[in-house]
């Protein structure tokens, strides 16, 4: 992999060979990551101090667009080193507060212009969303948040982001299929089963018209789960809104109970919202699972691995 720091001054610096990296995909929130490890020489003070971008590149295509959040130098045995660690470019509108505000009848295209477009983030694919009912967002609420919660109350879902680092906001496209068999070098597999925070009902309260609607996890409920929450939904909510931000919370706690984490040779061998069918006998997986997460690394000594962790939720 290669890799370049742009500056606040539009400079581009191709790194050296990088020693170690690390690039992790994500898609949304948490944000996707990067860190990389190089050999420094004074030269590279300037243009590190005024680092603001990060672009990851294998074989000529764009693996990771983010930004710079800290170096380090590092004067050990193996002479002087740099790390450069970073986010995507969600950490923009994670790190940002919007100012409190209610639209009366917003569009996704009017969200977009006042919480996202100023920070510099461009769409590639926008769905046609109109609110049927007034909008707020709340004090302290970040850009993130405004964009999300309208994105899901209003057009049923999660905004993501490429790896390029645009936006998108609107409901997520198949991804490529991976088959991983027995006959892969899987490196190593571990099954996880979370009934910690898995919901069994959700309360959703509409403040402005003190009405509430309970969803419930019949399923948990039926193995002994017990774990509510309350959720707050924006003015004049309507029912089937309402409905929906409880179904959406319980299907998003349930998918997190299972998980599998994959560690392979190789990288950049999926992306989340890829689906991986799996067949490992061993350990009696059999079906098709999301990738949520990609976790890819390397170091001279151990060579490129890449970390899949699959949830429930493919075709």
């Amino acid at each position: 992999m290669k890799a370049q720091i742009i500056t606040c001054t539009h400079r581009v610096l191709e790194l050296p060979t990088l020693l170690e990296w690390n690039v992790a995909h994500t898609g949304g929130v948490p944000c996707d990551s990067f860190s990389v490890t190089f050999f420094y020489d004074v030269s590279m003070a300037e243009p590190l101090h005024l680092a603001a971008g990060f672009t990851a590149l294998e074989n000529g295509q764009v693996m990771l667009r983010g930004i710079v959040d800290e170096y380090t130098v590092d004067l050990g045995t193996d002479g002087l080193t740099a790390t450069v660690c970073g986010r995507g470019y969600a950490a923009r509108l994670l790190d940002n507060e919007s100012r409190p505000m209610t639209y009366a009848s917003a569009t996704l295209e009017e969200i977009l212009r006042n919480h996202v477009t100023p920070y510099g983030i461009t769409a590639a694919r926008v769905a046609s969303v109109r609110a049927l009912s007034p909008y707020t967002v709340a004090s302290g609420t970040s850009q993130w948040k405004a964009l999300e919660g309208f994105c899901r109350a209003y057009g049923g879902f999660t905004p993501t982001f490429q790896r390029d680092g645009r936006l998108v906001a609107a409901s997520a496209r198949a991804g490529r299929r991976v088959r991983i068999d027995e006959g892969n070098a899987v490196l190593s597999c571990r099954l996880r089963e979370d009934h910690y925070g898995v919901l069994t009902e959700v309360l959703v309260i509409d403040k402005t018209r003190n009405a509430f609607y309970s969803v419930k996890n019949n399923d948990m409920l039926a193995r002994g789960g017990q774990c509510r929450r309350v959720v707050c939904t924006p003015g004049q909510s309507t029912w089937d809104a309402m409905r929906y931000t409880g179904e959406y919370q319980i299907a998003q706690s349930a998918r997190e109970e299972l998980s599998i984490v994959l560690t392979l040779p190789g990288s950049f061998l999926a992306f989340p919202g890829d689906e991986v069918e799996l067949s490992l006998a061993r350990m009696g997986l059999t079906g098709v699972y999301r990738v949520a997460q990609a976790d890819n690394r390397f170091s001279l000594s151990g060579g490129a691995t890449v970390e899949l962790t699959l949830e429930r939720g493919g075709a």
